[in-house]
C-alpha cells in the first residue's frame, strides 16, 4: 500500500469510525446511501451521527415483530428484547445472533461501545452496561436506522 492510499484510508477511519473499504456484505457508494436515505438517516447511518431523544415513533412501538436495518433489511432485533429505557430512544437487552458488529468509541470524553449493522456497515447505536437482565446491557438505539416489521 502507497503512502498516499494509506493516508486516505487512516484519515477515513477516523472521521468515519470504519475504514473506507471495509468489507460489508452489502455495499453502495455514498451517492447510492445519498439517494435511499434521508439527511437525517444518512447522518446518523452513514456518519455516526444521533437522532434527538424522544423523537422516534419506534421507541413507543410495542407490537411483535422485528426491527430491521433500514440500510440493507437485515432482522437486528426482536421486539421481545425491547424495554423502555426512559432514554428517548428504542431500546434491547440483545440483538439478534450474528445481526451486529462493535467497536470501541472514544468520540464523546470516554469510551463507548457503537455498534452497527454486520452486513451493511450502517451505525445503529451504542451498547451501555446499565440494561435490565438477563444480559445487563442496553442496546440505545437511533429509530431512523431501523424499520419495525409487525408479527
Amino acid at each position: 500500500m502507497n503512502r498516499r492510499v494509506f493516508t486516505a484510508t487512516a484519515l477515513s477511519s477516523l472521521l468515519f469510525g470504519r475504514a473506507a473499504h471495509a468489507a460489508f456484505e452489502v455495499t453502495r457508494t455514498d451517492a447510492e446511501w445519498r439517494a435511499m436515505l434521508n439527511d437525517l438517516e444518512y447522518k446518523v447511518m452513514r456518519r455516526e451521527g444521533t437522532e434527538r431523544a424522544f423523537t422516534s415513533p419506534l421507541d413507543r412501538e410495542k407490537r411483535a415483530g422485528l426491527f430491521h436495518c433500514r440500510g440493507c433489511d437485515l432482522a437486528l432485533y426482536d421486539a421481545a428484547h425491547k424495554f423502555d429505557s426512559g432514554t428517548g430512544w428504542p431500546s434491547f437487552w440483545q440483538a439478534l445472533p450474528d445481526a451486529i458488529e462493535t467497536k470501541d468509541d472514544r468520540s464523546l470524553f470516554g469510551l463507548r461501545t457503537e455498534c452497527h449493522c454486520r452486513r451493511c456497515g450502517s451505525h445503529l447505536g451504542h451498547i451501555f452496561d446499565d440494561g435490565p437482565k438477563p444480559t445487563g446491557k442496553r442496546h440505545c438505539i437511533n429509530g431512523v436506522s431501523l424499520v419495525f416489521k409487525p408479527a
